[in-house]
């Protein structure tokens, strides 16, 4: 399994509820999840990983799966709840690890997938992107990913967090990012959401280009008679593919609101 830093960026191990968040591709957790887990109120612990080459996870050249970052993180969340109620909520890559999970949550009652669907374009494209990235580095994928990240106006409104997050965009190890395209290409879950075993918010953007809100209803609607509850859909309003960095007091509303209640069930 890939060696994975978490970050502790709310609360402490003796808060109520644990929430487990994932980044990304392209991002360090702490970066995208830093004001969202300080809009989470009081009684969360709010636990951050981070893709290898992200953040504060070491470069690797090894080949990993989608499979394989859900593996790690379900056995860290183990340790971590230590019998607390817990909930995950993962972005983009993160929230392909989050379908993933809802496969086989270990320790999570509930789950939240953001900006994230049961498969993400074609292999072929993740492949080319892969190949690109090793040969011009991942500074060559800012400009097109401040079009995909945000809102239209928000890098004018938030240039500070905006441009911070572009700037972590060029530190990220080249082979690692490339190595996690081709995880990406590998990752299809669409004939397994009938399998889902949790409660599953499927969220997306507004504006998002990547997942639309439409992908979203109808990721939602494939598992929707799995799990306890099944699984519904939302949509955050004046944001794109980074709900947590656009809009942190929403996406913090919208998780406690679903989490909270499956975490005391």
């Amino acid at each position: 399994m890939p060696d994975l830093a978490f970050t502790r960026l709310a609360g402490d191990e003796n808060s109520a509820h644990l929430l487990v968040v994932g980044p990304s591709l392209g991002t360090g957790v702490a970066g995208l999840w830093q004001s969202t887990a300080q809009a989470i109120p009081d009684g969360w612990e709010v636990v951050g990983w981070d893709i290898p080459g992200h953040g504060a996870s070491a470069p690797t050249t090894a080949a990993y799966s989608i499979d394989d970052l859900a593996d790690s993180v379900r056995n860290r969340a183990a340790q971590l709840a230590a019998g607390r109620p817990a909930g995950y909520a993962g972005v983009s890559l993160g929230g392909a690890v989050g379908f993933t999970l809802a496969l086989d949550p270990g320790p999570f009652a509930g789950i939240a997938t953001i900006a994230a669907g049961p498969v993400f374009g074609t292999p072929d494209a993740w492949r080319e992107r892969a190949a690109f990235v090793r040969d011009a580095g991942t500074s060559s994928m800012v400009e097109g990913s401040a079009g995909r990240w945000f809102a239209p106006g928000f890098l004018e409104r938030d240039g500070a967090t905006g441009n911070a997050l572009l700037l972590a965009l060029r530190e990220v190890d080249d082979e690692s990012y490339a190595l996690a395209c081709e995880a990406l290409a590998q990752y299809d879950v669409r004939d397994r959401l009938g399998n889902v075993a949790v409660p599953l918010l499927v969220v997306a953007g507004e504006h998002d280009v990547v997942i639309s809100p439409d992908i979203a209803r109808e990721a939602a609607q494939a598992a929707s008679h799995a799990g306890r509850d099944g699984a519904r859909s939302a949509v955050l309003d004046g944001v794109a593919h980074l709900p947590p960095a656009e809009d942190p007091g929403a996406t913090a509303d919208l998780l406690v609101s679903f989490l909270g209640t499956e975490g005391d069930r």
